[in-house]
């Protein structure tokens, strides 16, 4: 029996799908922090900070906002079409285990933040409130169907992050 609620277990990804298939279930759960208990959601952007700053190190300071902006876009155009599709075959609207729009919401949220560990931390809380809470519009954002919603409200709540974090930042209520 296939769950049809996002607070089911997640099923293994389906057997005879092929490469295609697998590859959607990679990306939808962010390489396997969607399994991470508890609150997978929370995993998936802990993870993209880590990695964002590790990638930021390398990159310098000159081509942060860009990068930024190109990683969100491309978890964005690379998880509304894997969504879709792990959504569609689990059988749930919106997997709890589909992480990549946490992903694409947290670097959204991260974009011109300065490097440090605090700037870092309010980004990361900021975006898992919003997230959490769904201001409106958000709530009406995830009710679009398929890997559309599941996508949109988080880079709303990412957005919404942004936006108080680079108020934060510009009136020094954040150092």
């Amino acid at each position: 029996m296939i769950p049809t609620d996002s607070t089911s277990a997640e099923p293994s990804t389906p057997a005879g799908h092929g490469r295609t298939g697998k590859l959607s279930w990679l990306i939808a759960t962010f390489f396997g922090c969607g399994r991470m208990r508890p609150g997978p959601g929370s995993w998936a952007s802990a993870a993209t900070v880590l990695l964002w700053w590790l990638i930021s190190q390398a990159a310098g300071a000159r081509l942060q906002v860009p990068i930024a902006v190109m990683l969100a876009c491309l978890a964005i155009a690379l998880g509304i079409p894997a969504a879709t599709r792990v959504a569609r075959e689990s059988g749930i609207s919106d997997p709890s285990f589909v992480v990549i729009d946490e992903v694409a919401g947290q670097m959204i949220a991260l974009i011109a933040a300065p490097l440090r560990w605090q700037t870092l931390l309010a980004g990361f809380i900021l975006f898992r409130a919003f997230d959490i809470v769904k201001p409106p519009p958000l709530r009406r954002l995830e009710k679009i169907p398929g890997g559309t919603g599941i996508m949109l409200d988080d880079v709303g709540a990412g957005l919404y992050a942004l936006a108080i974090l680079q108020l934060a930042l510009h009136f020094g209520w954040l150092r």
